[in-house]
């Protein structure tokens, strides 16, 4: 995942407030797969303003996902929900296309491909 971050906001209080976005996405499950959707490689970028808006690029595992349309809402409430976030935008991209090789180590063992 890239981090872009606009501002002048100072660096530690910019890499608080990634951590917390982070811990946020964390908590957001794919419905169809035990793993949440960071450690499943869906995030692509989340690029935060010194005004506290967040703009976040993800994918889904398919197209046709069950929850193409309620899992954007539910990562833009759920960054929403981050304290120091004034608001959220998520787009949703399929380039590039999400596969396997794109989740993390951790979720990789978790579902037994390590």
């Amino acid at each position: 995942m890239i981090v872009s971050k606009e501002g002048n906001m100072d660096k530690s209080a910019m890499k608080a407030l990634e951590n917390e976005i982070i811990a946020a996405l964390k908590e957001i499950y794919d419905p169809e797969i035990p793993v949440d959707i960071f450690e499943l490689g869906l995030i692509y970028e989340v690029k935060i303003k010194e005004t506290g808006f967040v703009e976040v690029d993800m994918t889904l595992t398919s197209p046709n996902c069950p929850v193409a349309e309620s899992l954007p809402v539910d990562v833009k409430n759920k960054i929403e929900s981050v304290e120091a976030v004034t608001e959220a935008k998520v787009n949703i991209v399929f380039d590039p296309p999400w596969d396997k090789d794109m989740m993390s180590e951790e979720a990789m063992l978790e579902l037994g491909f390590l």
